[in-house]
């Protein structure tokens, strides 16, 4: 049976279009880079999204998992974070329904995804901040569109 806090991110589900865009680190300005991503349920107790981008030729570049899951004890959200370099972290996260955020503060950096979620749209942006979040610079938008 389905947790009742875990089935509100059923609205995260299925299979998107996804455009990063608005990055200080892409050249040139402007640029956006597209992708997909599938986000599906594994068993009844975490959503797993897998995001892919793609390069110039668009051919898959790579690609990050997150895994959504929950804590009923401590009332929270987790999620569990990899990419194609080995990299893994894990956020704090919250979901009310219409914003979803994912949160970091590790001593190599704070880290944020903040997004507005509609039914066949997701709108969001990644933050980092090098002073234990006292200051904010947006990375990154990145836009979900429902295929």
């Amino acid at each position: 049976m389905r947790n009742e806090a875990m089935q509100r991110l059923d609205v995260l589900t299925g299979t998107w279009r996804t455009t990063l865009g608005d990055a200080w680190f892409l050249e040139p300005p402007g640029r956006e880079v597209p992708g997909t991503a599938t986000a599906e349920w594994l068993g009844d107790a975490f959503v797993v999204l897998r995001w892919t981008m793609n390069d110039d030729t668009g051919k898959s570049a790579s690609e990050m998992v997150l895994v959504l899951g929950r804590s009923d004890v401590r009332d929270a959200y987790t999620a569990l974070y990899h990419d194609e370099r080995g990299v893994c972290r894990v956020f704090a996260m919250t979901f009310d329904g219409a914003v979803w955020t994912l949160v970091r503060e590790d001593t190599d950096m704070y880290q944020r995804f903040v997004a507005d979620v509609g039914p066949d749209r997701i709108a969001g942006r990644w933050e980092a901040s090098d002073d234990q979040g006292a200051s904010w610079r947006k990375d990154y938008d990145l836009i979900f569109d429902r295929s």
